[in-house]
C-alpha cells in the first residue's frame, strides 16, 4: 500500500508538470487597437480681440469610442472612425446678454464680475489616420495618430455671476453648431498627449462687438 501511494503521487506530479509546460500563449495576429478614450483638456480661445482675456481655468473633457481598421499587413497603419461627447468650458470676460434688439456682446474688465463662463456640449465624430510600432504580443508601443473631427454643438450656455445675481443665456442662435477641426495625439502605452485646432468660428457673423465680428475659434 505504501509503495502504491508513492507511485501514485509520482505520476500525479508528472502529469501536473506536463500540464503546466504544455500551456500555450495564443497570439492574436489580427489584433486591433479599438479605444475607449477619456481626455482632459485646457481650452484656449483663438483670434481674440485685444481686450478679451481668459481668466481662471478653462477645462474640457471628452470621451468616446474609436474602432480600429488596420490597412497594412503588419497592422501598424490603420484608419479609426468613432463617436464621442465633449464639454468645452471657457472662463473669460466676454459678456453675452439678451436685449430687446437681440443678443448683445461686450468685453469688460474681469474685476466687474465674480465669474463668467461660456460652455459648449457637443457630439463628436472623429476619424483618425494611425501609425504605431506595435506587434501582436506587445501592448506597450509608440503611437502617432492624426485626426479630423466633426462636432455638433447641441447645447450652449453663458453664465454671468455678479454681485450675487446670475445672468444666463442658453441656446444662443449666433453659435455655429457645426464645428470642424484637426488634432494630433502622440502617446506610449495607455497615456496620450493631445492637441486640437478648430477650423470653424464659434460664432456666426451676427455676433459682433461695436460692429466688429467675433471670429473666435478654439
Amino acid at each position: 500500500m505504501r509503495n502504491f501511494i508513492v507511485v501514485f503521487l509520482f505520476f500525479v506530479s508528472i502529469v501536473s508538470f506536463g500540464q503546466d509546460t504544455l500551456q500555450v500563449k495564443v497570439i492574436d495576429s489580427l489584433y486591433r487597437e479599438d479605444q475607449l478614450y477619456l481626455g482632459l483638456t485646457y481650452n484656449i480661445l483663438d483670434n481674440r480681440p485685444a481686450d478679451l482675456k481668459q481668466n481662471f481655468f478653462s477645462p474640457g473633457i471628452n470621451f468616446g469610442f474609436l474602432r480600429d481598421f488596420p490597412i497594412n499587413r503588419k497592422r501598424t497603419v490603420a484608419i479609426a472612425p468613432g463617436v464621442g461627447f465633449s464639454y468645452l468650458g471657457y472662463n473669460q470676460n466676454l459678456i453675452i446678454q439678451n436685449t430687446a434688439s437681440g443678443i448683445d456682446y461686450s468685453v469688460v474688465s474681469s474685476t466687474t464680475f465674480d465669474r463668467n463662463n461660456l460652455s459648449f456640449y457637443a457630439v463628436d465624430i472623429p476619424i483618425e489616420f494611425r501609425w504605431r510600432n506595435s506587434t501582436p504580443n506587445n501592448i506597450k508601443f509608440l503611437r502617432i495618430y492624426a485626426g479630423f473631427k466633426y462636432s455638433y454643438i447641441f447645447y450652449d450656455t453663458s453664465i454671468l455671476r455678479k454681485d450675487g445675481n446670475v445672468t444666463k443665456v442658453s441656446s444662443n442662435p449666433d453659435i455655429v453648431t457645426n464645428q470642424m477641426g484637426v488634432y494630433l495625439s502622440i502617446g506610449y502605452h495607455s497615456i496620450n498627449f493631445y492637441t486640437y485646432y478648430g477650423l470653424t468660428n464659434l460664432f456666426d457673423s451676427n455676433a459682433a462687438i461695436n460692429g466688429t465680428p467675433l471670429e473666435l475659434s478654439t
